[in-house]
């Protein structure tokens, strides 16, 4: 009994074909794995990039501004705390109602914030969307959400922002240099033209439903309001002495001047007008000095406790 062999069992042209396909698939295979890794790729160099900014700016003025005169009273660190979560926490009420994200989530959100002040804008943005990719079976196209909720933040900012320009410059049209109030009004035209074409083009440019767009927008002007107010009353009750009224004033001003397209130096800026204001010139700039390098060093050490706890998990894992 004989048994019958074709050329597709024992190396006939069938063989050549099915080996050619594995070679194609397994010639596909590094493709497909980097696709799949991408975004823990992607997340990998953000964090470095955050931890190399951070270092630079920890060690350039970072350390000089902690060692300025530090205030006594604890409410000055609850506002800052409050102060400090309030844009995470918002988005995170964002994309809670959006995709449902677990508390973890927050933690990426803070990473975003970080990565935008440190690294450049909107990387922590891109962060963000490479978590989310990551995170597939909970969202499979974060793209547009993550595009809308960050053009709404910046419209939500520009806007507010016009508003206090419009309070503002007339009440402090004395007290600016002649081509520092031009340099102002021009800053306000350029934030009011880059909002406008998000406006003109809204059908084109955002995926999401009207009516979510709105309460997207409405979480962002309050937390933006809220973060106003914290920073207030966390300078009020670092300088007693200065009104909780003016502090508000500042509160705006500083808010104005973080989103003037124009200013080379806006920290500076700042300062001038705010010492023009109250005085206090040594005071309230060891203030200003304080507040941005306890920011600064809350970053460093949230970013030495997740990226601790990552190794860990990967180490146990």
């Amino acid at each position: 009994m004989s048994t019958r062999m074709t050329g597709s069992s024992l190396g006939g042209p069938g063989s050549l074909r099915l080996a050619g396909g594995a070679q194609d698939l397994a010639g596909l295979e590094p493709l497909k794995t980097f696709r799949s890794r991408w975004p823990a790729i992607i997340g990998a160099v953000l964090t470095l990039a955050m931890i190399a900014g951070l270092a630079r700016e920890l060690f350039g003025h970072g350390l000089v501004g902690l060692t300025r005169s530090v205030p006594s009273d604890p409410r000055f660190y609850l506002c800052f705390a409050l102060l400090y979560m309030s844009p995470p926490t918002g988005d995170y009420v964002i994309f809670r109602r959006l995709w449902g994200i677990p508390v973890a989530g927050l933690v990426a959100l803070i990473k975003k914030r970080i990565a935008n002040e440190v690294v450049f804008g909107y990387s922590g943005d891109a962060y963000f969307y490479a978590w989310a990719r990551a995170k597939a079976k909970m969202v499979a196209s974060p793209f547009g959400a993550v595009k809308d909720v960050t053009i709404l933040s910046a419209i939500a900012g520009n806007g507010i922002t016009l508003a206090m320009v419009a309070i503002a410059l007339p009440l402090s049209r004395d007290l600016l240099p002649p081509d520092l109030f031009k340099t102002v009004l021009g800053s306000a035209a350029v934030t009011f033209a880059i909002s406008l074409p998000f406006l003109i083009f809204s059908r084109r440019v955002f995926s999401l439903p009207r009516a979510t767009l709105w309460w997207v927008f409405m979480i962002h002007c309050i937390r933006l309001m809220c973060g106003s107010l914290l920073i207030a009353l966390a300078w009020h009750f670092a300088l007693p002495g200065v009104s909780i009224a003016m502090w508000l004033f500042l509160a705006a001003g500083r808010l104005l001047v973080s989103r003037l397209p124009l200013v080379p130096n806006k920290d500076l800026l700042f300062a001038n007008f705010a010492i023009l204001l109250i005085g206090q010139d040594q005071a309230l700039s060891e203030l200003i000095a304080f507040t941005a390098a306890l920011t600064l060093l809350v970053h460093v050490v949230l970013i030495v406790i997740f990226s601790g706890h990552a190794v860990a998990m990967r180490a146990r894992g």
